[in-house]
């Protein structure tokens, strides 16, 4: 059989059976759910109960093929010697290079992001910074210095990426701390190397409040059956929820007789159920959607989960046709503008706050409203909507 190479390596697909190596008697690489990735498996007969075993060498590509042979030639070594490598700790480990480790912590963390998109930006945003500085340097030798270079020319010119990437790599070394490959995290004091960054308080761009009913009437709110970005941009405006949760709606969601949307807590930012009080504008559009797909109440052409820019080339399009001043807003730049509506109408603070799920960080508060507030939060609801859709009020 023959010996395993990189090119079908990075082949392989999640839904791909085990590649053998080819080399050494029962080392198999195992697919993940990133497509050239896969885990290391040396299946053997324990020489001491005779029974079938499974030894985990690592991850590819962070082990590469050469190093699983290696590892693997070890263990075979082991077995034929009567010692199971599962029993002792004789089978070698190598340093890893970042690179290698930034793979394995990668791969470790995948499984905890809700979305594999988060996954790719974490990994790329390494591959595009550091990995061609530090990538092939193991982490035994990488020092404050290092980082910091790496980092220097992005630190003041984009500091929240250079922050996130900074972050990252404090995370592969600590993961690298965690297993014994160095005796120290570097990124603790990588800071100090550098010079301090301006605080940034950008904001996602944010329609003025008193723009968006003419927004609305002239852009918006008419659409022919069967369209998905105007009913989806509009009931997100009506609900002030976040783009992502109004994508991907699902009918049973709804209780339409009462009025109410409740958001599981899977999809929500801060992984806690929310209920949306329905506005009567809203509850219209919901019957408008109805008959368009089984499941998804604003679905793509296609029957999917709409993307995350098709809100946002429809706000860049239109918003560049009409007379509205300032960047384009984006979507969620609407839940500021509900937001500052609500103070501005002397709405309660706690009541908008929970209208778009933030948590209360008083704790005096937090523990007094011990309930969503449902109910006090429809009147604020149904009354953004009228001023939004003032033809809806006229009619009923």
């Amino acid at each position: 059989m023959a010996t395993l190479t990189d090119r079908k390596a990075q082949s392989l697909k999640p839904t791909d059976a085990a590649l053998s190596h080819g080399g050494i008697t029962g080392l198999t690489l195992h697919p993940l759910k990133t497509k050239g990735h896969g885990q290391w498996k040396l299946r053997y007969v324990s020489p001491i109960t005779g029974k079938r075993r499974s030894l985990g060498l690592g991850s590819y590509p962070a082990v590469s093929i050469a190093q699983a042979t290696q590892l693997g030639t070890e263990a075979r070594e082991l077995i034929a010697k009567n010692i199971d490598p599962l029993e002792t700790k004789e089978v070698a480990t190598c340093t890893p290079t970042f690179e290698q480790a930034a793979y394995r912590v990668y791969e470790e963390l995948l499984p905890s992001w809700k979305n594999l998109k988060h996954g790719q930006q974490w990994i790329n945003t390494l591959r595009a910074h550091i990995f061609p500085k530090l990538g092939s340097l193991t982490v035994d030798i990488l020092k404050p210095s290092h980082f910091a270079d790496a980092l220097r020319p992005i630190w003041l010119d984009t500091p929240e990426t250079a922050s996130r990437i900074k972050q990252r790599c404090h995370a592969v070394m600590a993961w690298a701390w965690a297993h014994g490959f160095v005796q120290a995290n570097p990124i603790d004091v990588v800071s100090r190397l550098l010079p301090p960054q301006k605080a940034s308080h950008a904001h996602q761009p944010a329609m003025p409040w008193r723009d968006i009913r003419r927004f609305v009437s002239d852009r918006v709110r008419n659409y022919p059956r069967g369209e998905t970005t105007r009913p989806l941009l509009m009931f997100l405006i009506l609900t002030a929820t976040r783009s992502g949760e109004a994508r991907a709606a699902q009918w049973g969601e709804f209780d339409l007789a009462n009025k109410v949307w409740t958001i599981p807590a899977n999809r929500m930012k801060a992984g806690i159920q929310h209920r949306v009080p329905l506005s009567d504008q809203a509850v219209l559009i919901l019957q408008s959607q109805q008959g368009l797909h089984e499941e998804l109440v604003f679905p793509s052409p296609a029957g999917k989960i709409p993307s995350d820019m098709i809100l946002t080339s429809f706000l860049r399009r239109e918003q560049a046709q009409s007379d509205t001043e300032g960047r384009a807003a984006t979507a969620h730049g609407f839940r500021s503008s509900f937001r500052d509506w609500a103070s501005e109408s002397g709405h309660r603070k706690d009541l908008a706050e929970r209208a778009l799920a933030h948590a209360i960080e008083n704790k005096v508060e937090a523990a007094y409203h011990r309930t969503d507030l449902l109910e006090e939060r429809r009147p604020m609801m149904q009354s953004w909507a009228d001023f939004l859709d003032p033809q809806v009020t006229a009619n009923r």
